[in-house]
């Protein structure tokens, strides 16, 4: 595997954009009392890493011709979605207290009714596909625009995903990258189908992959730059994560899909956090 050295100044200033993102999920998810926290704080570290230093995009244009793209497959990940665009000045800060409200633009799971969305989410096994149309459209109008995919290991379990998946390497999508969040979890408990290995699969389906510690700002930015010299092929990053990751409360309870917390303890996950960010 290529090494790549990252400033530590780099690192420092990615680690404090993920940590208010948390601490934006937090506030969103206090309003309604629950929603779909844990993902949220799993993937913070890998969205940190595109928006603020991966991605080429501008937060005052996003319609710009030839722009990189972020396509939230997983679309309960919202909160995730919404806490970035709010760390980048997309979405006021303040409208982060209406997550999940009936009127408000920032759904539990994504529309099209806030900027930053490239695509709804809702039903699984749809963002690769989609996905993979908009790299080829940039392909054939001839820009360097890339297209970051997340998806997750439940939704693996769709098949759409795999046909997806064989259509990607066909037409040697190297300005695709899929960003696969494997937190172990689906709606009930664990992961219903034992998708492992899952490393192996991506391979044999065609694609250059690597499997890295989701949480570990070091290593996301790492494997997020080595896909920039390989051609030839679409990317595949396997993000092992924690759900809950931040917060260690959160991070050991048994089911934590879909998170609600009771109003006197709010306070303390929001000192947890911090705690643990001072550590």
């Amino acid at each position: 595997m290529q090494s790549v050295e990252v400033d530590q100044a780099v690192l420092d200033g990615l680690r404090a954009r993920a940590l208010n993102m948390r601490r934006h999920m937090v506030r969103m998810a206090r309003g309604p009392g629950q929603g779909y926290l844990g993902q949220g704080l799993a993937i913070a570290d890998a969205l940190a890493a595109l928006y603020f230093h991966e991605m080429r995009w501008s937060p005052a244009d996003l319609q710009r011709e030839g722009r990189d793209r972020f396509i939230l497959s997983t679309g309960h990940y919202s909160i995730a979605l919404w806490a970035v665009l709010a760390e980048a000045g997309v979405i006021p800060l303040t409208e982060l207290n209406t997550y999940g409200a009936s009127d408000s633009r920032l759904a539990m799971s994504t529309l099209d009714t806030s900027p930053g969305v490239e695509m709804i989410g809702g039903s699984l096994g749809q963002g690769l596909g989609q996905a993979i149309g908009m790299a080829m459209g940039e392909r054939m109008r001839g820009t360097n625009a890339r297209m970051f995919c997340e998806l997750s290991d439940g939704e693996l379990q769709e098949g759409a995903t795999w046909e997806a998946a064989m259509a990607a390497s066909h037409f040697g999508l190297d300005n695709l990258v899929a960003l696969i969040d494997c937190n172990g979890i689906q709606a009930d408990g664990p992961i219903v189908l034992d998708m492992e290995p899952i490393r192996e699969k991506w391979s044999a389906f065609g694609w250059q992959t690597e499997e890295i510690d989701g949480n570990d700002m070091g290593s996301v930015v790492a494997a997020l730059a080595r896909c920039r010299s390989r051609r030839q092929k679409p990317h595949a990053i396997i993000l092992r994560t924690k759900p809950g990751c931040g917060i260690r409360s959160l991070e050991v309870r048994e089911k934590s899909h879909f998170i609600r917390v009771d109003s006197t303890e709010w306070d303390l996950l929001a000192a947890e956090l911090n705690q643990e960010a001072a550590q």
